[in-house]
């Protein structure tokens, strides 16, 4: 898990202007005018080999009654509760005010590591004489910059990575279980799966959409092994986000599924797929997560004979771009299959982790192509030399051939069922990097 660092500070000292330099793109808004920034912002950052997540926060005026501004200073609350380190943003040109320092007690009582950041420095070399005026903070040296021009972000940079106790505690789990988010719409049963997984009410629990803001662990271990369940708030489409607790928990939800091997996809059984099921699926599939699809909720669902063959059929048209995802039907409340789904999780785990040798493949190959030709365009036909796996998490493939413009996406498509036919790789997607013979750049 990537440590989180929040830029805080009143409004218009320059947040957004010193979150798009360390970022390297222009992602926030900056203007001159006080607030325009009111929801928090996130990015990525790479310092010496260290990742970052950055979150630009609107600004906070701690005495403001104004509604939207009130809305600011929580959402900003908000960030700070869930960074690992602290960077207030103050104005040189406008000198210690009383918001400062109203904003410095308030990240006192935090208890969390903080970073004065003192911004519009024209230059580092000559501190001028106000920049001390900042120790009466009480927040330690304060580090000059200039977010316009990049002056001193290093040295900021610096502060920040040491304020971080162990990168390697955050960024890699110690240890050896099975990592599992449970993803999906609010009102899934999500929270509900992972406590009766866990036998305890490890979270809370609420028929209101929207209950769980943050992603909680629970690890759990049992005669099919040791597994983190990763429970996450509800993803929501971006124009239903309308609150800010909830722009935070879209962003803690895909830091979990980025954290996961396998991501359970929660499907509420009784209001059946939706539009945003879809939309949810799409995140765990462009992080290459192995995908196990989850009805939930099924013991409440009137059932006949065909009752499970024709929700199965239907969903497998709906999720037709993740066809490899296994369906399982449970429910998170008597506990319907969840042995099943424990069996199944290690099943997918174990083929996004698959590795298989490049004489395998090029093996199935020669009887791919020996059973469909590949294609031909103007008298050119595609020639495959050979295949290699270059990585896994998921399964990604390099294929050297004379053309890649040649080869076509349905024979990459018919490709992937042949390695799927041969090697399994259930619940996992496969990528394909294709590459003409003595062009190393691509």
């Amino acid at each position: 898990m990537k440590p989180v660092v929040a830029i805080v500070g009143r409004p218009n000292v320059g947040k957004s202007t010193l979150f798009n330099k360390l970022i390297g793109k222009r992602l926030s808004i900056v203007d001159d005018t006080p607030g325009v920034t009111r929801d928090r912002i996130f990015g990525e950052c790479e310092w010496l080999g260290n990742q970052l997540v950055l979150i630009d926060t609107g600004g906070i005026e701690p005495e403001s009654e104004d509604v939207i501004l009130s809305q600011m200073r929580r959402q900003a609350n908000l960030a700070i509760e869930s960074a690992e380190v602290i960077i207030f943003v103050c104005d040189l040109r406008s000198g210690v005010t009383a918001a400062d320092t109203e904003i410095a007690a308030m990240l006192r009582k935090s208890s969390k590591p903080v970073v004065l950041c003192i911004n519009k420095l024209d230059s580092i070399g000559d501190t001028p004489p106000e920049f001390y005026e900042f120790y009466n903070l009480g927040l330690g040296d304060p580090i000059g910059v200039s977010s316009i021009h990049g002056l001193g972000t290093g040295d900021l940079l610096d502060a920040v990575c040491e304020n971080i106790a162990d990168f390697d505690e955050l960024s890699e789990d110690d240890d050896d279980s099975f990592k599992v988010a449970v993803i999906g719409k609010p009102n899934a049963g999500k929270s509900s799966l992972v406590n009766k997984i866990a036998g305890e009410e490890r979270t809370i629990v609420s028929s209101v959409a929207g209950t769980t803001r943050d992603a909680t662990d629970t690890l759990v271990e049992n005669k099919y092994g040791k597994f983190t369940f990763i429970d996450t708030a509800g993803l929501r489409r971006k124009s239903r986000i309308d609150t800010n607790i909830e722009h935070y928990s879209v962003i803690r939800a895909r830091m979990a599924i980025e954290r996961a091997n396998v991501c359970v996809i929660m499907i509420d059984g009784v209001e059946g797929f939706t539009e945003q099921d879809s939309k949810v699926a799409g995140l765990a599939l462009e992080q290459g997560k192995g995908c196990i699809i989850a009805v939930n909720k099924w013991d409440a669902v009137e059932k006949d004979g065909q009752t499970m063959n024709r929700y199965r059929k239907k969903l497998m048209n709906d999720f037709s771009f993740m066809s490899y995802a296994p369906i399982i039907f449970i429910s998170a409340k008597t506990g319907l299959r969840l042995d099943k789904l424990f069996e199944l999780i290690k099943i997918v785990d174990n083929q996004n982790a698959m590795r298989i040798s490049t004489g395998k493949l090029n093996d199935m190959l020669a009887d791919a192509q020996a059973r469909v030709q590949p294609p031909t365009d103007k008298g050119r036909r595609l020639k495959i030399y050979y295949i290699t796996q270059a990585s896994t998490r998921p399964p990604t493939f390099i294929e050297f051939v004379n053309r890649a413009d040649l080869f076509h996406y349905s024979y990459q498509r018919y490709l992937e069922n042949q390695i799927r036919d041969v090697f399994g790789l259930e619940g996992t997607p496969v990528r394909f990097v294709v590459r003409e013979r003595g062009d190393d750049k691509k």
